[in-house]
């Protein structure tokens, strides 16, 4: 079994992203937690509500219920890089270039090299993410989800599909988008001709996302399985049977992450166990027993020798696969 760094906190941990060798862990109160090279803690907000890492120059991004975004350094430096006075911050992106995007209420704003754009939405952003390339900012709401050029002053593109849309993710190759729903229901859109991709069957809401290395498979939890859907085809998942992996009658999946290089998911329960199953025969490795809380997220780090993970309770840590 792989050898556990424990790394207890308290209260609740949402977030967990990686800079280099040192782990994120954004807890409710809003304080980071550093463990690896730079163990440590900071206090960036009066409330953590969206954590995102911008690997790219190097930095931890995070908004919160004080409405301050915040860009936090390996070392734990801190540089506030927006302040929407009496706003919750509701959503972050980072994209590849490093460009910053936010969402309080029906806002978007984009932080460009010559100045804020800001783009008003007929409902609330609930969710962003940047495509691939990062010149193309999707944005979910109520009904759908709509893509813009924030460098350009073009219309956006609206994709509709009613029911609140409350996570956003771009394929790897940047042909689909796919939406967490606020019912147990996934839905997507083949970006090319707006084909609407509808997964359902879910017993509870999807709280978490993760692409496979080449993006041929999407892991989602909501069951009591991970449930990875199909992308290899210009289709993607209609008509086709999702794999079941990691089957547990007795505990919800919570959070699941594909790993960066390898065809495997890690996948994380309600109770705190983690399992890593390979996609191509459903072999199993127990990575984590049972926890004090359920998981809530994970992340590996970009050799795939380290699983970081976060739980409601507390109880968080990193697993290290190396031996």
């Amino acid at each position: 079994m792989p050898s556990i760094i424990p790394f207890d906190l308290d209260g609740h941990v949402g977030h967990v992203g990686w800079l280099g060798e040192t782990a994120f862990f954004g807890d409710a109160d809003g304080v980071l937690h550093r463990l690896g090279e730079n163990t440590g803690a900071t206090e960036t907000h009066d409330g953590l509500l969206c954590f995102a890492a911008d690997p790219k120059r190097r930095r931890i991004l995070t908004g919160g219920e004080d409405g301050r975004i915040v860009a936090t350094s390996a070392g734990g430096a801190c540089e506030e890089l927006a302040h929407e006075k009496g706003k919750w911050i509701a959503a972050i992106a980072s994209a590849p270039d490093g460009t910053v995007a936010y969402a309080h209420g029906k806002f978007a704003k984009v932080l460009l090299k010559n100045g804020t754009k800001t783009i008003e939405h007929e409902r609330s952003v609930e969710a962003m993410a940047f495509a691939p390339k990062g010149l193309r900012l999707a944005c979910s709401h109520y009904n759908g989800v709509s893509l813009h050029f924030p460098a350009t002053d073009s219309l956006p593109t609206v994709l509709g599909w009613q029911g609140a849309h409350l996570l956003a993710t771009f394929s790897p190759n940047g042909d689909s988008l796919v939406t967490a729903m606020q019912e147990p229901a996934l839905h997507g859109w083949r970006l090319a001709d707006g084909r609407h991709m509808r997964m359902e069957g879910y017993p509870a809401k999807v709280k978490s996302l993760s692409w496979s290395a080449k993006g041929k498979w999407l892991a989602s939890s909501g069951a009591s399985a991970a449930i990875v859907w199909p992308f290899q085809g210009k289709d993607g998942p209609m008509g086709k049977a999702p794999l079941e992996l990691g089957t547990r009658g007795d505990s919800l999946v919570t959070a699941v992450a594909c790993h960066p290089t390898e065809p495997m998911v890690a996948i994380g329960y309600r109770d705190g166990m983690i399992l890593a199953v390979r996609f191509a025969d459903a072999q199993e490795a127990l990575m984590r027993r049972p926890g004090q809380g359920p998981l809530t997220a994970m992340a590996w780090d970009k050799s795939g020798k380290r699983l970081a993970f976060a739980s409601e309770a507390g109880d968080c840590g990193i697993v290290d696969i190396h031996d």
